[in-house]
């Protein structure tokens, strides 16, 4: 079996069909015995195959030691061993090169390797601004040789083309992708085509529903494993069981017409889109396997007919919400467990909070700007349930200008801060009543405008952008907020 195509990711050669080993945390779910040795064996017939691209990450399980010894017993029978994508999830804090080195030399050792091909970077809230550091300092271990290149994970199109114009050299972006899940398509694929960096998708087949075995199933009501518990929140968000048979039906018959599975029509629909190099497709090790399933991809072409079906089948499924990533960081949560309410909540304040000594009856955040003491003001105060913002620009937590020259990108990074500083004195995005945007020279106007519609589409407070004469420092913009929380901090 030659296996599937290949395609690039900056300086990797990568197949179009990656093997993805999430499943192993379920399979070892609740201290379960998982023989490691022989899933390193199961892992080595993928490589030999043809399916010798491997997708893992810190927290899935025993992965990247199943993947270390794979890559072992290949090299040592004179193979070429496989190409290894690992994650780094870290929670939000202070992300000194130290401490991002210490995340990668953690994975070396599980993988017992020199170097990791691709280090994708997950990071959980915005709002916590350090994710800059984390991945400038991937930047450097890249020069050092530690990795090969940087990926991200689940970043949002905002975030991913603030990232870019920081100046940070990404050469993929995993996401979830699927005929269920369409988001990826739309502006995400925008950025990453106009700054040439390639999708990976997972999620494509939905946890095995978007398979022949669903075609004209009933719905399940008692679903054990994690990726299925996963994606059947997916299929009800998309309307429910019965649009999703509407569309599986148009698969089916696509998948008979063209001698295909119903997987390959809905796979090939993905790695169809221009942004997209990869679909990552889920091993259950010692259990099952679709290689020789998935090597037919290559043969299979949809045409225009094929295509229009499909999207007329689409076209009766509701849009899954927000932006992707949004799964992870807010309601709703399409996740296996289905709530990371507690786990968010859990994450420490960005700004620290305090009530003012004269005032005891007001609280300040502040952010650690050098001018909040020098100039004698809070980011933010709290009055009761009223909070104001001051005027924020786009400066790290070390006092730089973010994304010089790109008022959009600053747009989204002051805006991030302000709802830090909300939230540090207790109130939420969509508490916000009003902002105050000023911008010099209106240049990229509409972009800013757009990042705000997204930041507060669903509450829409009173705005006002105003062009004026110049910002002290680097930065085309500046923006103000004022919010009204439900309760008192």
């Amino acid at each position: 079996m030659s296996g599937p195509a290949k395609t690039s990711l900056g300086s990797l050669s990568v197949r179009q069909v990656v093997t993805g080993l999430w499943q192993m945390a379920d399979q070892e779910r609740d201290g379960k015995a998982f023989d490691l040795d022989a899933a390193a064996e199961a892992l080595v017939a993928y490589a030999r195959d043809g399916f010798d691209t491997f997708d893992m990450a810190d927290h899935y399980g025993s992965a990247e030691i199943v993947a270390g010894k794979a890559h072992k017993l290949l090299r040592e029978a004179g193979e070429t061993p496989p190409t290894i994508l690992t994650k780094w999830c870290p929670p939000p804090g202070e992300m000194s090169l130290d401490t991002v080195r210490a995340g990668v030399e953690t994975a070396l050792r599980r993988l017992d390797l020199p170097r990791v091909d691709l280090m994708q970077f997950h990071w959980w809230q915005y709002q916590s601004p350090e994710y800059l550091d984390a991945l400038a300092a991937l930047m450097k271990l890249r020069e050092e040789g530690l990795i090969g290149e940087i990926g991200l994970t689940n970043f949002d199109a905002d975030h991913l083309r603030l990232v870019l114009k920081q100046g940070i050299e990404v050469a993929s972006n995993q996401v979830c992708f699927s005929l269920l899940d369409r988001r990826a398509a739309g502006r995400l694929s925008t950025v990453a085509l106009d700054h040439d960096v390639k999708l990976l998708a997972f999620g494509t087949l939905c946890g095995g529903f978007l398979s022949d075995r669903w075609v004209g199933a009933e719905e399940p009501d008692d679903i054990a494993d994690w990726s299925r518990m996963k994606y059947k929140r997916f299929i009800d968000a998309g309307g429910g069981w019965a649009p999703f048979q509407g569309l599986m039906e148009t698969l089916s018959e696509i998948a008979k017409k063209r001698d295909a599975s119903v997987a390959n029509v809905a796979t090939r629909w993905v790695l169809d889109h221009r942004a997209v190099a990869s679909v990552i497709v889920g091993a259950r090790l010692g259990e099952n396997q679709h290689r020789n399933d998935n090597a037919r991809l290559d043969a299979l072409s949809l045409n225009a007919e094929d295509l229009a079906a499909i999207s007329a089948a689409t076209d009766a499924l509701d849009v899954i919400p927000g932006d992707c990533g949004d799964e992870y960081r807010k309601p709703p949560f399409l996740t296996a467990s289905g709530d990371l309410g507690d786990h968010l909540e859990a994450l420490p304040k960005v700004f620290p909070s305090a009530s003012i000594p004269a005032r005891p009856d007001r609280n300040r955040a502040d952010s650690g700007s050098i001018w909040e003491e020098a100039a004698g003001f809070s980011r933010a105060v709290r009055v009761g349930n009223r909070i104001l913002v001051s005027g924020t620009t786009a400066t790290d937590g070390h006092g730089n200008a973010v994304a010089e020259g790109d008022a959009e990108a600053q747009a989204v990074f002051a805006l991030d801060k302000i709802v830090a500083a909300i939230t540090s004195l207790g109130g939420q995005p969509q508490d916000v009543i009003r902002t105050r945007i000023y911008m010099v020279g209106l240049d990229g106007w509409e972009g800013v405008s757009g990042v705000h519609a997204r930041v507060f589409a669903d509450t829409r407070p009173a705005n006002t952008l105003v062009e004026i004469a110049g910002l002290i420092g680097p930065y085309l913009i500046e923006i103000e907020a004022e919010a009204e929380a439900e309760v008192d901090a």
